[in-house]
């Protein structure tokens, strides 16, 4: 990777990644030579699928959909633990730095709206991710459908999508989000506390389109903003950073954003933290909490960066936790 863009990447969430493509390189060597093709050259030239995996949350109709994935320096990027200890909890999972880490977002058709949690990364994470349009179009809608978009919270990964060249991607949506992260993203004067020039102009890039558009209905308090939707501030990773509980026919998913980003290091050890949180004891304190009221309770959740689609369930094991994905399911 050129340096310039390893310092966007870092600058903008994700850190360490890795430089270089060598995917790419490979699949152009292979071109050229293609009966001295070996297996991963196969693999790396062929175009990838887009991510789409459909399920029912009572009448609801939701696809989770994949902004695509990038490799996460995890040893500089998690607080409290020793690289040692890092390594060796992503060994058990046969997994190694950096680890391959998804973008997730998720549609959720209620027949007369159609929701958005997050928008994934546009072209703000330069060769990662910005598959999120490819995705919805594979799942059979456009953008100009989405009537509403529910961003846990201003952070490039989540909110990059919204715009492109200052246009709106998604015109008839209205964007809810935390007032708190609206506060301190859009406001420069935030840029002497701690907030990242970069960070600031992309918020401006991406929600201001839709904040001069009289778009955007930012919440401060817990309250179900759209029939069945209840916004869950928990703040920590950012100032309005956001749960959504959405709920039909008596069955219901929660959408979590950011409370947690690296599964292997993070379920079995909670209290660890990550380079992203702005406040970091807020962020272990509100993950302590939310892990502790949804263990065991059979909570469907729905996780920006566990692997895709992200969906699973949260359990008790001893002092730590264990995730529980959902079984696959390829049918009507």
């Amino acid at each position: 990777m050129k340096p310039q863009m390893l310092a966007l990447a870092a600058s903008l969430l994700f850190a360490a990644i890795p430089a270089g493509h060598a995917a790419e390189k490979i699949a152009d060597k292979a071109a050229d030579h293609p009966a001295t093709q070996t297996a991963a050259q196969l693999q790396a030239a062929q175009p990838t699928a887009a991510g789409v995996y459909r399920f029912a949350v009572g009448d609801l109709r939701i696809t989770a959909l994949s902004d695509g994935t990038l490799p996460l320096g995890i040893k500089p990027l998690v607080k409290g633990l020793s690289p040692e200890r890092i390594d060796a909890l992503l060994a058990e999972r046969f997994e190694r730095d950096p680890l391959e880490t998804s973008i997730n977002a998720f549609l959720i058709d209620a027949g007369p709206r159609l929701l958005l949690v997050d928008t994934g990364a546009g072209r703000l994470f330069g060769p990662y991710g910005g598959k999120l349009p490819a995705s919805l179009a594979a799942a059979g809608y456009r953008p100009e459908q989405v009537t509403d978009i529910l961003l846990t919270h201003i952070h490039t990964d989540h909110s990059g999508g919204l715009a492109l060249d200052g246009r709106m991607v998604f015109p008839n949506a209205t964007v809810h989000v935390g007032q708190a992260d609206i506060d301190f993203f859009l406001d420069r004067a935030n840029l002497a506390r701690g907030l990242q020039p970069r960070l600031h102009d992309e918020a401006v890039a991406t929600v201001g389109p839709y904040l001069k558009a009289g778009k955007v209905k930012p919440f401060s308090d817990q309250s179900e903003i759209l029939p069945g939707v209840t916004a869950i501030p928990t703040p920590g990773h950012t100032p309005g950073h956001a749960f959504y509980r959405v709920a039909s026919r008596g069955e219901t998913i929660e959408f979590w954003g950011d409370i947690i980003h690296v599964g292997p290091v993070q379920f079995p050890h909670p209290d660890a933290t990550v380079a992203f949180d702005i406040d970091q004891d807020a962020a272990r304190a509100q993950r302590l909490k939310r892990f502790a009221q949804e263990a065991g309770s059979g909570q469907l959740t729905a996780a920006a960066h566990l692997g895709f689609p992200g969906l699973g369930r949260l359990q008790r094991d001893g002092d730590a936790y264990r995730w529980v994905p959902v079984e696959y399911r390829n049918r009507e």
